[in-house]
């Protein structure tokens, strides 16, 4: 029952647009092409699943904070409390390599972005990659190192944009609607002859990548912790959910929009061009010339609101390695201005580079993202009686079959690479 301390406040909803814009970025880009090519009936799947699988897993990683009633104490410091200084130590080792490679991809991307958007729709010349990608990275990183609320306001100015913009776009494709993806309803994937458990299968990582906002919960649980001490789990709990609310909506309209103006093989197609699902919804319909300036920008906003959120889960895993590493020496400033130059220096580089092997990097967060996400806190709930109050078989029998579901499809998914 909702109280006048449960309640939603200004501040709060401020945190729920922002871990909507940490979650909502390129992924959702890329999720109607893995979803799309096994037809209709994965993206029922997906429709059913999202919720309890996004809402379930971070409130799991929340409580998993929450253990510790210190507000100062991020998820680096409440995982050496529960596993010792060792166990500590690999749980933050696991936590920054699960958010990095994702900030390193939506650097590349966006300097990518950029560079196509000045050749195929402003008809210039590619801008100097070098120099693109260190103004990019470096505009990011000085309104990320401004200070976690500086983020955060950042990124609710950004959500509500794309949010209109996302829905703008799902209700311009409805002329071009079709119902050829009720016509054929198949139990898989028509291009590759792929199974339907292994079409559906497939879909997973890119589902939790989609609408993960792992790496702003400790930030939340901390806030929480400090704000609500009474209420910190039950404030945590509800903006999560509302913000899982307003990801589904959105994403999945978006999602059944672009599934209902193509055909799987439109989605195969996008997937072997490798590009995003606006552009290719662009080339697919150029009379529709408002796509091909509209979505560079749009998939330009996402990856930036993207790449802040995660940046305050890179900086909590660095600096929770830099101090263990250092015996608590570096901490404070110090560690936040080692953690920000190495930041920027090695996501300077790759987005120069744009480096092939980005993609494996992004697959082997994968699955350690799902082991951080869905398995270590259920583990911890059952291990640490600090915990115990959180158990409820039913979901976490739940959480623990999507998690082992989602690492499995990584780990196929880096090795077919």
């Amino acid at each position: 029952m909702e109280t006048n301390k449960t309640k939603l406040n200004k501040s709060d909803f401020i945190w729920v647009l922002s871990l909507f814009g940490t979650a909502i970025g390129a992924g959702v880009l890329l999720l109607p092409i893995n979803a799309g090519m096994g037809g209709l009936i994965p993206i029922l799947v997906i429709l059913v699943l999202v919720y309890p699988m996004t809402y379930l897993a971070h409130r799991g990683l929340c409580r998993f904070v929450l253990g510790s009633s210190k507000p100062s104490d991020d998820i680096t410091f409440v995982a050496e409390t529960y596993f010792g200084k060792g166990g500590g130590f690999l749980i933050t080792l696991l936590y920054f390599f699960a958010i990095l490679p994702i900030l390193l991809v939506y650097s590349a991307n966006l300097t990518t972005t950029l560079s196509e958007f000045f050749v195929h729709q402003l008809g210039l010349e590619a801008p100097n990659r070098l120099l693109s990608s260190f103004l990019i990275v470096a505009i990011l990183m000085l309104i990320s190192i401004s200070g976690s609320n500086i983020v955060t306001k950042a990124m609710s100015a950004l959500v509500f944009p794309f949010i209109i913009a996302l829905i703008f776009i799902a209700l311009l494709l409805i002329p071009y609607w079709n119902s050829t993806i009720f016509d054929n309803i198949h139990l898989g994937d028509a291009n590759t002859g792929q199974s339907f458990i292994i079409t559906l299968w497939l879909v997973f990582p890119v589902l939790v990548f989609s609408f993960n906002h792992s790496p702003i919960i400790s930030s939340l649980a901390c806030h929480c912790k400090e704000k609500y001490p009474d209420c910190a789990e039950q404030k945590a709990s509800k903006i999560i959910s509302y913000a899982v609310i307003m990801m589904a909506v959105v994403v999945m309209f978006f999602v059944f929009s672009c599934a209902l103006c193509l055909v799987p093989e439109d989605f195969a197609a996008a997937k072997a061009q490798n590009v995003n699902i606006l552009t290719y919804i662009a080339n697919k319909f150029p009379e529709a010339t408002f796509l091909a300036y509209f979505a560079p920008i749009i998939a330009f906003v996402a990856m930036s609101k993207s790449f802040l959120g995660h940046y305050l889960g890179s900086q909590e895993g660095l600096n929770g390695i830099l101090y263990k590493a250092s015996n608590g020496k570096i901490t404070g400033r110090i560690a936040n201005t080692i953690t920000g130059s190495a930041t920027f220096l090695i996501a300077w580089i790759v987005a120069y580079k744009n480096p092939s092997v980005i993609t494996i990097i992004e697959s082997i967060g994968g699955p350690v993202l799902a082991i951080l996400l869905f398995l270590m806190p259920v583990y911890c709930i059952y291990r640490f009686d600090v915990l115990k109050k959180y158990r409820n078989a039913k979901s976490d029998i739940f959480i623990v079959v999507m998690g082992l579901v989602s690492v499995s499809a990584a780990i196929h998914g880096l090795l077919v690479k």
